[in-house]
């Protein structure tokens, strides 16, 4: 306990001092968990920390301890495939660490005795050179608030020192706020904006102090006020932290998007003693994405367009072959559950977005089965577990289905007129099973080749061989139960 006792650690960190600090890191260097730490023969102690409830770790498996006796910045893109710390049970079990940077917090004399560090729990390329600076200032900081502490308690000058200790650490703060590419802010726990750093007023031209208070509100489009003050009133109400999409007023008057973040600080009690915030500049991604979208919109409405000749080419073929007529007339309601397949999940555009998520399986099903159904009930009913789909299998889910809805309209139970089906959907395991079962119709007869028909087959290509699942068909006389087991990797990239 000598290093923690002759700084005060101990009172530091229960004071929660050093806390604004590793918010501050986490922020800038977007990691969730950011520390300041001492390092003692048996023991590292956390006297600030962000992201968790940790006050400390034996020192026999301190990360810091390599930036400690090295003296000098180390980082760790994956902690996995380093065998300094591969072993580490706080890399192989809780809290599963990948990325690691620390910084050393040395004493007057020389020697580390700490550092200032960001933890991530996947791996990363590195910090870029801004936030590895911005680390270096803040272990310094973090290190000239342990000095002050200590020399207040060896001089008895605690309130002097501390006010001292104060000044030059807001003065690193706006030092290394200014430097920031982002508009940094802050608030009182009420929400009065009392700091902006010198990025606000160059995008937004406005003078030092005009926007304190709640004139930021002001700089918002007049179509985000409301929206913007609802959404950080929610904030100040229930501690949530702030994030929000909204265009802000720049210097050569036009509005430009923008998204602004804010986390609360708490003291050791748990009550908001202030609010800090960036704006960070997404204009041009903004209108990357809704450029990508009309193009989207464009293709979409062109393949819609495609399906809709194919259909009509086969139509026309059938009128001049009538002997192919039955054959086309199945081809053309194929391709036509295609198309109803690629609205759904790639919408031309607003007004033919679908109600459903275009990401839901159950809204897919509902979509293709809408032509089957009654305006008093439902023929077709779908059950259970939503799906996440995407429209890499959304094309095969439709040829499956609209081939069971059309035998079943065509020989099984929704040719009679109290016919109904159902599909039930189940996932366990890493599994999706889909049931497809009939009730109601004609006594059912198993067709000696049930395999070889081109429905069949059709059934076959998409379930097995396009989403890489089984199936089994049951034969029973009160209706068919066909049973489909895919791996749930098949429906969705994500």
């Amino acid at each position: 306990m000598r290093i923690l006792s002759r700084y005060d650690a101990q009172h530091l960190r229960d004071a929660g001092a050093l806390d604004d600090l590793t918010s501050f890191a986490a922020r800038l260097c977007d990691t969730p968990v950011s520390l300041v730490t001492l390092l003692e023969e048996e023991d590292q102690h956390f006297i600030g920390r962000t992201g968790t409830d940790l006050r400390g770790t034996p020192a026999g498996i301190a990360f810091c301890a390599h930036a400690v006796a090295a003296n000098s910045y180390v980082e760790v893109g994956d902690m996995t495939a380093d065998p300094r710390f591969a072993d580490n049970p706080l890399v192989t079990g809780d809290p599963h660490a990948r990325f690691y940077a620390g910084m050393p917090m040395v004493a007057d004399d020389g020697s580390a005795i700490g550092t200032f560090c960001v933890i991530d729990m996947v791996p990363r390329p590195g910090l870029t050179d801004l936030q590895r600076n911005g680390l270096a200032v803040l272990a310094r900081a973090a290190m000239a608030r342990l000095d002050d502490r200590r020399v207040a308690r060896e001089q008895g000058m605690a309130s002097a020192r501390n006010a001292r200790a104060l000044e030059d650490s807001e003065r690193r703060f706006q030092t290394l706020a200014d430097t920031m590419p982002q508009m940094v802010w802050s608030t009182l726990p009420d929400g009065f904006h009392d700091y902006y750093n010198a990025r606000w007023y160059e995008f937004t031209g406005v003078p030092a102090g005009t926007t304190d208070g709640a004139g930021w509100n002001d700089m918002f489009h007049a179509e985000d006020q409301e929206r913007a003050w609802g959404v950080w009133r929610h904030s100040l109400e229930t501690g949530e932290p702030y994030q929000i999409e909204y265009r802000l007023r720049h210097f050569d008057g036009t509005y430009r998007w923008v998204l602004g973040r804010a986390l609360p600080i708490r003291d050791e009690s748990g009550a908001i003693t202030r609010w800090f915030g960036t704006c960070t500049d997404i204009h041009a991604q903004k209108l990357a994405l809704e450029e990508r979208e009309i193009i989207s919109q464009e293709l979409s409405h062109r393949i819609k367009n495609i399906f809709a000749v194919v259909a009509g080419l086969i139509q026309f073929a059938a009128r001049a072959r009538p002997e192919f007529a039955p054959a086309a007339t199945d081809l053309r309601q194929r391709i036509t559950a295609l198309g109803r397949a690629h609205d759904f999940v790639r919408p031309h555009s607003a007004q033919s977005r679908p109600s459903a998520q275009q990401d839901s399986l159950t809204g897919l099903l509902a979509d293709l089965f809408e032509p089957y159904q009654q305006p008093d009930r439902d023929r077709i009913r779908v059950q259970g577990t939503d799906v996440l789909i995407d429209d890499r299998s959304a094309t095969p889910l439709s040829l499956l289905f609209h081939e069971l809805a059309t035998n079943a309209t065509k020989y099984g139970a929704l040719s009679t007129e109290l016919g109904e089906a159902s599909v039930s959907i189940d996932q366990a395991d890493g599994r999706v099973i889909l049931r497809w079962v009939e009730q109601g119709g004609p006594r059912v007869v198993a067709p000696a080749d049930a395999a070889n028909g081109f429905g069949s087959q059709l059934i076959e290509l998409s379930a097995v061989r396009q989403l890489g699942g089984t199936i089994a068909r049951d034969w029973a006389e009160s209706g068919v139960t066909v049973t489909i087991d895919v791996p749930s990797t098949a429906f969705s990239r994500s």
